[in-house]
């Protein structure tokens, strides 16, 4: 079965959300992950964002750093933030943290994403 995995260049809890909220805010351009930056507003995902995964009609399967390293421990040294697609085991990435700093916003994104999971005509 095909997954969607999305990994956040983030840590996991309310703490630390609290905390990437703040940091978005006051500053930015240092914020460390442009898929919570591009998908998020303050505190929840945006609906556009949220629409367009659940079109997709794959399983979607979120992570924050730490539990992504867990799950992937082959994959613990990939640069954060990610899209990839994981089949029978095997996890390919999609969308590379280097993409990441060429997508200015939500439709760019979505855009690539949609490039990248449909095959070329």
């Amino acid at each position: 079965m095909k997954r969607l995995v999305l990994v956040y260049n983030a840590q996991a809890g309310i703490v630390a959300g609290v905390m990437d909220s703040i940091h978005k805010l006051v500053s930015p351009a240092t914020y460390p992950c442009q898929l919570c930056a591009v998908t998020y507003g303050l505190a929840t995902m945006k609906r556009e964002w949220r629409a367009f995964l659940d079109g997709l009609g794959l399983d979607l399967v979120f992570h924050h750093r730490p539990d992504f390293r867990a799950a992937f421990p082959a994959a613990a040294d990939w640069p954060l933030p990610l899209v990839a697609v994981e089949e029978g085991g095997r996890l390919d990435v999609l969308i590379s943290a280097a993409d990441f700093a060429a997508i200015p916003d939500l439709s760019t994104l979505i855009e690539l994403v949609r490039e990248r999971m449909l095959p070329a005509p």
